[in-house]
């Protein structure tokens, strides 16, 4: 009987990953960093620099992370990288690009940072195109 209740445990545990995984990663490639790639030749040249790596740079890996890091997530392909990819993007944002803004300025930062720290410490579970 122990084992039935750790298969259905194992497998709702897999479930909410691959929740989470697409949410958190279809949500940040479609309303974040797709914006970013199509106006990228816009937008390279103003983009804030937050750690000193010039603008174009800092834009450039922000749509890394926001798009490729995003669809590979989602799709779990290198989830651990992907994940922390996105968290470090997400705790750049709280945390110096709004770091003195208000609260309600940092939460989208915060939350999607927290979802991206658990998935890169959990892996994606078995429902992932490779771990």
């Amino acid at each position: 009987m122990a084992e039935m209740s750790s298969i259905r445990i194992g497998t709702h545990t897999d479930l909410g990953l691959l929740i989470l995984r697409i949410a958190s990663g279809l949500t940040m490639f479609l309303a974040h960093g797709l914006p970013k790639l199509t106006s990228f030749s816009e937008r390279h040249a103003t983009f804030a620099d937050p750690i000193g790596l010039g603008p174009s740079v800092s834009l450039g890996l922000t749509v890394f992370a926001e798009v490729f890091c995003a669809i590979a997530l989602t799709l779990g392909i290198f989830s651990r990288f992907s994940a922390a990819v996105l968290a470090f993007t997400m705790a750049v944002a709280v945390f110096i690009v709004h770091g003195a803004d208000p609260f309600a300025r940092q939460e989208l930062a915060l939350m999607y940072g927290a979802i991206y720290l658990a998935l890169a410490i959990t892996g994606p579970g078995k429902f992932a195109l490779k771990k």
